[in-house]
């Protein structure tokens, strides 16, 4: 077998010919991070939790990278948590928030004292769904533990969750706030810092009243790697990170601003009690050591990753308005006055018979989505995301979403441009024939 560095340069070769944008679906993993999940393979085999040298090698490696990822999100590293990925993280936050609500209430049967948590409405379905679920089960009573949910709709204008409708949605019971940071499919970043101070100075007078404090948390997963990312600035709770959206393993990890002691954090799995019992089950040392490397990346060279793609994106948008036409493409996340990731664009071809899916069916050239790659096996049904954003149904249906990496190229953009131009032009002809 060959080293770290080859694995990785094999897997991030795409197929000859092709150019890869869809970077917020995942990314190849860093050679570096190879090498580093490679030698952990190796050398750090042992139980973390063994007492022996071949232990305590796997119990240190791992602590390594707990300070990694810590520095890379501007924490402790006694508030990192592993987790198998974004989605576990997710629910985690969720379940911690209304059981502590329940844990915190002096008549934990009061039908009158349901906990209520918020989100918006273009959150991840790891959010959005288990809230749905939890929910129905409510409705149901199949639950012991009732929840509500508002799902707080964007404002057309911004793309984003504006803060004073988010506050607006809170109720004397909230017990969470869930915003994430970054939209996967429109790149628009929430305003998730001033929510947060909003939500701190409401916390104090909520306290004097006896009403539970509002926990905030945020899904990073799209953001780190492409901007800064300080959970002392943001002032969030928890945050979610993904290691396989900045070139590192899929697995993923939980910042809890001090887990179990100012912040409430119960665990959905039981067991050996690896992860100060909060996530049991014996740790896969390799993608630890991995996620560890991908954050020290990502902490020495966020700047340089977020100026190149920004002017490779800017460059894609321009080159697709002087192919096409201003008049016929829509830039479906340019939102007057929101900030943007800067790898992401989300735009529509305009012209029947150009649904997102079509149009990528006739490119021999392009890797792309048409939005979320949890969504693929929706067909030409428009973007709930997009919707909710304001888009137009017809326009939405056309939409297409490149999200370029860190060694996406101009030539890779004007490659892609010239296949778009190819196969638009083929499905304009059969519409007219």
């Amino acid at each position: 077998m060959g080293t770290g560095t080859e694995l990785a340069e094999a897997q991030c070769n795409v197929p000859e010919g092709r150019v890869y944008l869809d970077h917020n679906a995942t990314t190849p993993l860093a050679p570096e991070v190879a090498q580093a999940v490679w030698d952990a393979m190796h050398h750090a085999w042992g139980n973390p939790s063994s007492s022996h040298p071949a232990g305590r090698n796997a119990k240190e490696l791992i602590g390594r990278a707990r300070e990694s990822l810590a520095k890379m999100v501007g924490g402790r590293s006694e508030d990192i948590i592993f987790t198998s990925g974004g989605t576990e993280a997710n629910n985690m936050v969720i379940h911690t928030a209304h059981r502590h609500f329940y844990e915190s209430q002096s008549r934990p049967g009061d039908s009158q004292k349901m906990p209520h948590i918020v989100t918006s409405s273009v959150e991840h379905d790891s959010v959005r769904l288990l809230l749905e679920q939890l929910v129905k089960e409510s409705l149901a009573e199949l639950v012991s533990c009732f929840v509500e949910a508002t799902f707080v709709a964007v404002s057309p204008q911004s793309g984003r969750a504006e803060v004073d409708d988010v506050l607006a949605a809170i109720r004397p019971a909230t017990c969470l706030v869930s915003i994430m940071l970054a939209n996967n499919e429109t790149g628009v970043i929430m305003p998730v810092m001033e929510l947060s101070q909003r939500i701190r100075a409401l916390n104090v007078q909520r306290v004097a009243e006896g009403l539970p404090r509002i926990l905030v948390h945020t899904d990073a997963a799209q953001m780190i790697g492409k901007g800064q990312v300080d959970v002392q600035e943001l002032g969030v709770d928890y945050l979610t990170i993904v290691g396989h959206k900045f070139y590192g393993p899929r697995i993923g990890a939980l910042y809890v601003r001090g887990p179990g002691t100012t912040t409430p954090l119960h665990p959905m799995l039981f067991g050996g009690g690896q992860e100060r019992s909060f996530r049991p089950g014996t740790e896969n040392t390799a993608m630890i050591a991995g996620l560890g490397q991908a954050a020290e990346l990502v902490s020495k060279n966020w700047e340089a990753y977020e100026a190149h793609m920004r002017d490779i994106r800017d460059y894609l948008e321009a080159r697709l308005e002087a192919s096409f036409g201003k008049q016929r493409i829509h830039l479906n996340s340019h939102f007057a006055g929101s900030k943007r990731l800067c790898n992401t664009s989300n735009f529509s071809i305009l012209g029947p018979g150009l649904q997102g899916r079509r149009v990528l069916s006739h490119c021999r050239t392009l890797l792309a989505s048409v939005g979320a790659a949890c969504h693929s096996e929706k067909g030409d049904r428009p973007s709930s995301i997009l919707l909710s954003c304001g888009i137009p149904y017809d326009v939405a249906q056309n939409a297409l979403r490149l999200s370029v990496g860190r060694d996406t190229t101009r030539a890779d953009v004007d490659l892609v441009v010239q296949d778009l131009s190819q196969a638009v032009a083929q499905l304009d002809h059969n519409q007219a024939s």
